[in-house]
């Protein structure tokens, strides 16, 4: 199985990506061993999803990165906090 997956920084920031093995690398993120989320710690896992190959979730996390991909993963996977 590969995972696609999306944790949210503790600044508000969103990170996006693939693994075999979703436990290790989200322990990884919390560690400091991933460079983006190292100085943005601690992250929360807001989604996650499986493949049963490699190539379908590659294609999903780089859908994810693009124009179109970050307004549907704000839409429908980043819980929004609500003001007033």
């Amino acid at each position: 199985m590969q995972f696609v997956y999306i944790p949210k920084c503790v600044d508000g920031t969103i990170y996006t990506g693939c693994t075999n093995d979703i436990d290790a690398r989200l322990a990884r993120h919390l560690q400091g061993y991933v460079e983006y989320t190292k100085t943005r710690l601690p992250v929360e896992l807001v989604f996650y999803c499986a493949f049963k190959n490699k190539e379908d979730a590659f294609a999903f996390e780089k859908y994810l990165k693009s124009g179109s991909g970050i307004a549907f993963r704000n839409m429908h996977f980043i819980k929004r906090s609500s003001s007033g």
